[in-house]
């Protein structure tokens, strides 16, 4: 079998109308997802009782290997998205409104990291967001710690 360089990946990739990304991850130990376990554990802190979390909430469909990084059972359920480092909030939003669609949940939260990065894309782009998570921060963690439905779709940074 014949190795293709990252050169000639690259001039598959334009060849067929694509951009080649690579990414390096670190070997070993330390554990990847860290910080976004530190973001959920935040989050959950701050939950009533009242709520079933199920972690890594698969989708109810055969096959689909989707799945919410949270899902709240209560009252009603919601969907929570958890996201360190934000990239592409286009992608992230529609995601969530496909999970959304498939799972049945509710209300849907996107559980964002408190970074200067973070922030910085959060302001360019919260009034465009805002007509998919109208509430903030303070009106879905006060539902949630009182074991309520916050009454809609929430942005939550923590």
């Amino acid at each position: 079998m014949e190795e293709v360089g990252i050169r000639r990946a690259s001039m598959i990739s334009a060849v067929l109308g694509g951009d080649l990304s690579i990414k390096f991850y670190p070997a070993g130990p330390p554990l990847r997802d860290v910080a976004h376990l530190a973001l959920i554990a935040r989050f959950e802190r701050r939950l009533s009782r009242a709520w079933r979390i199920s972690h890594e909430a698969p989708m109810p469909l055969a096959g689909d290997r989707r799945a919410w990084d949270r899902r709240l059972d209560g009252p009603i359920s919601i969907g929570i998205e958890a996201e360190t480092r934000l990239r592409d909030l286009q992608k992230v939003e529609r995601a969530m409104n496909l999970k959304q669609r498939d799972s049945g949940v509710d209300r849907m939260v996107l559980l964002v990291s408190a970074t200067r990065h973070n922030r910085l894309m959060l302001r360019t782009v919260l009034p465009i967001l805002r007509s998919t998570f109208p509430l903030s921060t303070g009106e879905v963690l006060r539902a949630l710690a009182e074991g309520r439905d916050p009454g809609a779709n929430g942005l939550v940074i923590l």
